[in-house]
């Protein structure tokens, strides 16, 4: 496998991970209570992570470096409102499920790690 294809192969792995990490994020909303503060919660949860993925969809389409960066911006800062919302969720708890929730947390971290670590490198390159 040459790198192009491990790239290609990088981006759809990155996609799906988004993608669950949204479907998580539903499925946590829709088990949340029907109190103001579950409905609030869940619905936050779910335009933020889902937000990601899409915006992810976008930067894949990028007309440009600088477009790119910004669109992973948008992603970072998308899972970043995704965390505290999760955060706030397991402070509360709204909800009984704990590994559940910590899971999701765990796996919102590691993409947050990810992509600031792929908007540094396209800032780099942008450099040269």
């Amino acid at each position: 496998m040459n790198d192009k294809e491990k790239n290609s192969q990088r981006e759809f792995d990155l996609e799906d991970r988004l993608v669950k990490f949204a479907v998580s994020c539903i499925e946590l909303a829709e088990r949340l209570p029907r109190t103001f503060a579950g409905r609030h919660l869940g619905g936050q949860l779910i335009r933020s992570s889902t937000s990601a993925a899409l915006n992810y969809g976008e930067a894949q389409s990028a007309e440009s470096r600088k477009d790119f960066i910004h669109k992973i911006k948008i992603v970072l800062k998308e899972l970043r409102e995704s965390r505290i919302c999760i955060k706030i969720i397991i402070n509360k708890p709204l909800n009984k499920q704990t590994q559940i929730r910590k899971q999701i947390l765990k796996e919102c971290n590691e993409l947050i790690a990810i992509f600031v670590t792929s908007v540094s490198t396209a800032e780099q390159k942008k450099k040269k």
